[in-house]
Formats: structure tokens, C-alpha cells, sequence
């Protein structure tokens, strides 16, 4: 077990190394503009460890705890933002699409802390609230990197997206890195693998999605797929604007679906209220026959 945690510990100090590949590659190609969430999220993660990398002695066990874990945190917050990057980069051409699709996205992180929150709370007893939250939060965020690699896996041929585009690599990387992640927990709750060597697996797995975000930023970016058949994704885009077009106002009229959704929202509102209205008029109604008779 000793043996397993002194090669993780290698393939964990290579990591930074990596990660300043990428960034120094991101910077002298000028891709910030294009990622610039992901390239906050490589230089957190190099800060990370310039930070928990001192505290990792027993003397200081408690600061590298608390550090490590409230690195995982943001970690997972920038991870999940770099998904959301990612998903724009991709329907950039589709406007209403990009825009439905944030309003989705807001919501799915809306609903991953309020779930690590309640987690936190109902297993205080048996795990400090701070882990069981983080590897709540963590875990969720794996979840959704799986869905995105394998939704550009399936539909990459709809949207136009080329497997050498910039952001299909830092997907893939996110992608299989979660992937292993999440079978490895697995593999855990059933006792069938011990703990060293998942930690030894996870870090390696890690450092090939590093790997494999360099090569994509050392690789010349793609263009989109101008060839697919497109037709299915465009539907999607007309039917998303006519839905706009005829529920818009002149006063509310944008380029924006969350307008759209705001309307909706008040004309649902507006007609259950009409219709609560209507039922206390009819039972008054009923009362007053009841009365007079």
C-alpha cells in the first residue's frame, strides 16, 4: 500500500508540471478568449497545489484538510462552469439553443449544491459535513461530464462539431477523467478494489486528461464540420424562434429566451389565479342557492 501511495504521490507533483504546459500553450496561441473559464480552472488547480503541496506533513494535517478540501470545492465549481464554456462553444452558431441551454444549466447548479447541502446536513454524524459535501458536489459534476462527452459523442455529427476542435479535446479530457472517476467509486462501495489504488488509478487518469488537453492545445484547431447534414439541428433552432417569435411582446422582444420563459411563467400564474377566482365565485355562488332556499 506504501508502494501505491509513493507512485501516486509522482504522478500528483507531475500534475502542475502539465497544467503549466497547457496554460503556457493557451496563453502564447491566444486562446483565452475562446476558454477563458478553463484556463481560470488550470491556473486554480496549479494554485491548489502551491498550496496544499507545503501542508501535506502530519504536523500540519488539519490547514492541508481543510485546504485540500475547499480546493475540491472550487474545483468542482470551475469544472462545472468549463461544461457550461464548453456547451457554448459548441451551439455557438444556435443561438436559441445556446440560450435554452443556460437556462438549464443554471438550474442543474442550482439543484447540485442544494443536494450536496442536504447531504451534508443528514450525514453529519458519520462524516465531517465539508467532505460529504465537496464529494457530493464532485460527484454530480462527474455526472454531468460524462453526459457532455457522450452527447458530443452521439450528436457532434448534428451540431457540426469536429473531433479536433479545441473544445471536444478539453471535453474528452473532462470525459474520461470522470468516467474512471465514477467507476472507481463504484468499485469501492463494493469492496472490490482498497482505496491506495484508487487513489493511485485517479491520479493517473488525471494526469492522461492533462496530457490529453495539451495535445489538443498543441494541435492545430479545427474548423466546424461544414459538410454534415445540419437539418435536424436547425428545425430545433426555427422551432425554438417561432415559439419566441409568438410569444413576445414588442415591450419584451430580445434575442433571449429567458423573456420567453418569464411570460410563460406570468401567464400560467395569471390563469391558475383566474381560475382559483372563478371556483371561490362559483362556490359563493352554490352557498348563497343553498341560503336562499
Amino acid at each position: 500500500m506504501k508502494f501505491y501511495n509513493q507512485i501516486a504521490f509522482y504522478f500528483w507533483c507531475a500534475q502542475p508540471l502539465l497544467q503549466a504546459g497547457v496554460a503556457v500553450v493557451f496563453w502564447r496561441r491566444k486562446m483565452l478568449k475562446q476558454f477563458p473559464v478553463f484556463f481560470t480552472y488550470i491556473l486554480a488547480q496549479i494554485g491548489i497545489f502551491a498550496i496544499t503541496f507545503p501542508l501535506r506533513s502530519a504536523e500540519k494535517y488539519e490547514w492541508f484538510f481543510y485546504a485540500y478540501w475547499a480546493g475540491a470545492a472550487v474545483s468542482a465549481l470551475l469544472s462545472f462552469r468549463v461544461i457550461h464554456e464548453i456547451f457554448l462553444d459548441v451551439f455557438r452558431p444556435y443561438h436559441m439553443l445556446k440560450d435554452l441551454g443556460t437556462v438549464l444549466f443554471k438550474w442543474t447548479g442550482l439543484v447540485m449544491l442544494l443536494v450536496s447541502l442536504v447531504v451534508a446536513l443528514s450525514n453529519s454524524a458519520h462524516k465531517d459535513p465539508l467532505v460529504q459535501a465537496v464529494t457530493t458536489l464532485q460527484r454530480s459534476v462527474r455526472m454531468v461530464q460524462c453526459g457532455l462527452i457522450l452527447f458530443l459523442l452521439l450528436f457532434s455529427q448534428f451540431l457540426g462539431v469536429s473531433r479536433k476542435q479545441q473544445s471536444f479535446g478539453v471535453a474528452l479530457g473532462f470525459g474520461l477523467f470522470a468516467s474512471i472517476e465514477l467507476i472507481l467509486v463504484a468499485l469501492n462501495s463494493g469492496g472490490l478494489l482498497q482505496l491506495a489504488r484508487i487513489s493511485l488509478l485517479n491520479t493517473v487518469m488525471y494526469d492522461l486528461a492533462i496530457v490529453v488537453w495539451l495535445a489538443y492545445s498543441l494541435a492545430r484547431n479545427a474548423g466546424r464540420d461544414s459538410v454534415t447534414n445540419h437539418l435536424q439541428t436547425q428545425r430545433w433552432e426555427r422551432s425554438l424562434a417561432d415559439l419566441h417569435t409568438a410569444s413576445a411582446t414588442p415591450s419584451t422582444a430580445s434575442d433571449s429566451l429567458i423573456p420567453m420563459f418569464e411570460g410563460m411563467v406570468e401567464r400560467a400564474f395569471s390563469r391558475s389565479s383566474h381560475l382559483g377566482t372563478a371556483d371561490e365565485q362559483a362556490v359563493a355562488a352554490r352557498a348563497g342557492s343553498k341560503g336562499t332556499n
